[in-house]
């Protein structure tokens, strides 16, 4: 069935792009797909008009969409992304704001913005995603759904537009556990492996206590109550890290590859960006040698640090983004402060390459805080089904 789209999550009017195989886990479900990803016979945009100029339509679809419509997933359309997926807002100048249906007013999140937005508005049954450093996550948390953002390179990531390759996950979401496990064992290949219960989750003490207190409150409560249902311990524990070093060797190593990537075209076809996009791009534009190598000896240190954390089987917990979504019109330097708030909080996971799943538990003045549940890499399938057993 084609969705109706009343909140701006597509980019155009939605429409049977492929059709998905006849049988298969995902018969019969919509999907939308992220403006970042190749669909066979449309043009990828990646949010700005400028990238599609001259493009032709894509010969292929990406892997992870073709393994989605082989499983019989639908595709519906392309959903709204911020411009080369370097936002977390989701505020396209080009393509609009997709409303957030789950906090009228505020801001879906991003880079996967319509994503988010569809699967929240009931537009779709699964969406595709991409993240780099929360772009999965913190849409949605924002939005009050399910999302995963899996081990680096557990999934393929051809046919997708790139912004950090040593950073780049495809991701999904989706309004029901079941069905996020039951997509994402698709695209990564395997017919799961059945819940194996983590001896208990760990909330981080260097994370929570970066986070505002409601925010922190709310997310202990919720975690407690997770951990209470499953019948197992919750206890503290620390990484040994500085989060703000982290957030500066993240940032380093993202935009620079972010210009390696994009720096030429920028360059040459002078593009029309939006204001906070342009001001990212120049500041990647800057980052230089040794402040790579300062980046990369830091995530070395953040990913031991996480396999350490994990390796008696914990889940780790942190709050998925820095609070509630926002409103699409903040001061600067406020925007700014959240921003790097919640890069703090999603940059660890980026570092170290693990699997995040976010579960809608937590609220903050009603509005939605997603619980992010980090597994060591590699254990993706587990983490999911074990979701599945107790979401």
């Amino acid at each position: 069935m084609i969705p109706t789209d009343d909140i701006g999550a597509f980019v155009g009017i939605p429409s049977l792009l492929i059709d998905g195989a006849a049988s298969g886990p995902l018969a019969g479900c919509t999907l939308g797909v992220k403006d970042l990803f190749d669909v066979a016979g449309t043009v990828t945009r990646a949010g700005n008009p400028d990238f599609a100029l001259g493009r032709a339509p894509a010969e292929r679809s990406a892997t992870a969409v073709q393994r989605l419509v082989d499983a019989g997933a639908d595709v519906v359309g392309r959903t709204v992304t911020d411009e080369l997926a370097f936002s977390l807002s989701g505020t396209n100048v080009h393509d609009g704001t997709p409303v957030n249906v789950r906090a009228p007013g505020r801001v879906p999140g991003g880079s996967s913005a319509g994503s988010a937005a569809a699967v929240a508005a009931g537009l779709v049954d699964l969406a595709l995603g991409t993240d780099t450093g929360g772009s999965v996550r913190v849409p949605a948390s924002y939005c009050g759904i399910f999302g995963w953002r899996p081990t680096h390179g557990a999934v393929p990531i051809d046919g997708v537009v790139p912004l950090a390759p040593s950073f780049d996950t495809v991701g999904l979401f989706a309004a029901g556990a079941s069905r996020l496990a039951a997509a994402a064992h698709v695209l990564l290949g395997d017919s799961g492996v059945g819940a194996t219960p983590p001896p208990r989750l760990r909330l981080l003490h260097e994370v929570v206590a970066d986070s505002a207190p409601d925010v922190d409150a709310a997310v202990g409560e919720a975690a407690w109550s997770l951990a209470a249902r499953a019948g197992l311990e919750l206890d503290h524990g620390e990484l040994g890290i500085d989060v703000h070093h982290a957030f500066a060797a993240f940032r380093a190593r993202q935009g620079f590859e972010a210009w390696a990537a994009h720096g030429t075209w920028i360059t040459e076809a002078a593009p029309s960006l939006g204001p906070g996009i342009s001001a990212r791009f120049a500041a990647a534009s800057q980052v230089t040698a040794d402040d790579v190598a300062d980046a990369d000896r830091y995530r070395a240190v953040v990913a031991d640090a996480v396999r350490r954390a994990t390796d008696d089987g914990a889940v780790l917990v942190v709050p998925a983004a820095a609070g509630p979504a926002p409103s699409p019109n903040p001061d600067p330097g406020e925007h700014e402060l959240v921003r790097a708030r919640t890069l703090r909080l999603t940059c660890i996971a980026g570092l170290a390459g693990a699997p995040v799943v976010v579960l809608p538990l937590a609220q903050v003045d009603g509005l939605p805080v997603g619980v992010a549940l980090i597994g060591a890499p590699g254990t993706d399938a587990a983490l999911l089904d074990w979701v599945c057993d107790v979401a």
